[in-house]
């Protein structure tokens, strides 16, 4: 059976506050749900924003992988973030989440924090930012790794706590029999750290732990003094004894 071994963090990097959040849940050893929010620091309060929305998902997951019921969760989460607007704060965050079960993994997402999906070390699908800079890769403007820094980087079109409906990305896979692993990240810790650096880290990891710290020490040895607010998790399904089931820091 695989079994899954996670690890998480968040750090404020070279801003006054972190207004990223990030939260698991765990139903049993194979059913596991986690999330992510990264706040819009230019509306305020975004710590408020991504905490409300991580909590509204996590807290009406049902234990499935079942992508309608998490474009339906981020939906919840978007009008707890509206419910908690004013008209001096109109806050909004991004939301990333991922549940996996027996065999299966689905997921949504609204805006640019990211999820990754490795198999046999090899990344295998990552999400598309709902950003101005994602649209000019789609039209042809720019290459995939131009959106790192780019002018519209910060633009993003779809976000919780905008006025009107949020329509959540989402899908669902099957999960091959042997290994397979998985990234969340906010654009503080993407913008630094490239899909191939992910790639090797991983390959020379023993544990997500191991892989996460690699990835961190790169993001530091790049990212300047006022960086970002940066938040991971790395979850891995390996074929493992039963007492090495859960390692979480």
């Amino acid at each position: 059976m695989a079994l899954i071994r996670y690890a998480s963090y968040t750090d404020q990097g070279g801003r006054a506050r972190n207004e990223d959040t990030v939260a698991c849940r765990r139903l049993n050893a194979d059913r596991l749900c986690v999330a992510l929010g990264d706040g819009l620091g230019g509306h305020g309060k975004g710590e408020e924003a991504s905490a409300a929305a991580v909590r509204a998902i996590l807290a009406g997951w049902s234990g499935a992988a079942d992508p309608a019921e998490l474009k339906a969760l981020v939906g919840r989460a978007h009008r707890a973030v509206l419910a908690l607007q004013s008209p001096a704060c109109r806050m909004k965050t991004t939301a990333a989440v991922l549940a996996l079960e027996p065999g299966r993994c689905a997921w949504a997402y609204a805006g640019d924090s990211r999820i990754y999906r490795f198999e046999g070390g090899r990344l295998a699908w990552q999400s598309r930012d709902h950003s101005a800079s994602q649209i000019a890769v789609l039209l042809g403007q720019i290459t995939p790794d131009q959106i790192r820094f780019h002018e519209d980087r910060a633009c993003i079109y779809r976000a919780l706590g905008q006025e009107g409906d949020l329509e959540a990305d989402g899908g669902e896979t099957a999960l091959p029999a042997g290994d397979c692993a998985f990234l969340l990240c906010t654009d503080g810790f993407w913008e630094y750290v490239l899909e191939e650096e992910m790639e090797q880290t991983l390959a020379a990891a023993d544990s997500p732990q191991a892989w996460l710290a690699a990835m961190r020490a790169l993001r530091r040895q790049k990212a300047p003094p006022n960086s970002d607010n940066n938040t991971a998790v790395a979850l891995w399904l390996r074929a493992e004894p039963e007492e090495h089931r859960e390692e979480n820091d």
